[in-house]
């Protein structure tokens, strides 16, 4: 259990108290500290799992704590930047919070519907139908760069750019999330059909 890639991921855990109150910490510099957390968060992300696989560690333990290590960190940070751009519209444009909002809703909805749907196929022993693919890498990696920029604010352009990024995040998280609930019906459907 206290393998590499679980002490990794354990700290990634460990880092959004810390990324939750460096995002509030009201100075000048916090937002610049909660995003090189969120990125260090993101890095043991990739390190973990990498590692776990190049070592041979995997466990049961940490591929249980991996993802929701990284459901928590991503959703903590979602509604705070959410938080953030509805309290400080004024700052920007009008209506930036919908162009935040409206992709953070997806992205949360899709992982509670694809957290779901594995812990189903878990169930019927198809866990591996529904491994990531390379749409969910992408968008993970995107979505990270855009939730970053958008916790560091340095400027209007880092800004308008993770909002970009986000917009793309969010329509290769409803690709993927389509690509998975496909695999997702067609289990169902052969479940179902194995009852008649």
């Amino acid at each position: 259990m206290f393998t590499i890639p679980n002490i990794l991921t354990f700290s990634r855990v460990l880092l959004i108290p810390v990324f939750v109150i460096l995002f509030y910490w009201p100075t000048d510099k916090s937002n610049f500290y909660a995003a090189l957390v969120f990125v260090l968060a993101a890095f043991t992300d990739l390190l973990d799992g990498y590692l776990a696989r190049k070592l041979d560690l995997t466990t049961k333990f940490g591929a249980f704590l991996d993802p929701v290590a990284d459901k928590i960190i991503v959703c903590a940070a979602l509604v705070l930047v959410v938080e953030y751009y509805s309290l400080h519209e004024h700052d920007y444009f009008n209506n930036i919070n919908l162009l935040i909002s409206i992709p953070a809703i997806v992205i949360i909805s899709r992982e509670i519907v694809v957290s779901a749907l594995r812990e189903w196929m878990a169930e019927i022993g198809q866990r591996a139908e529904v491994a990531v693919n390379w749409v969910g890498k992408w968008k993970t990696t995107i979505q990270m760069v855009a939730i970053a920029g958008l916790i560091w604010r340095d400027n209007e352009f880092i800004i308008y750019a993770s909002i970009a990024l986000l917009i793309v995040a969010t329509v290769l998280t409803i690709w993927s999330m389509i690509m998975y609930l496909a695999v997702g019906v067609k289990s169902m459907i052969d479940e179902d059909s194995k009852k008649d």
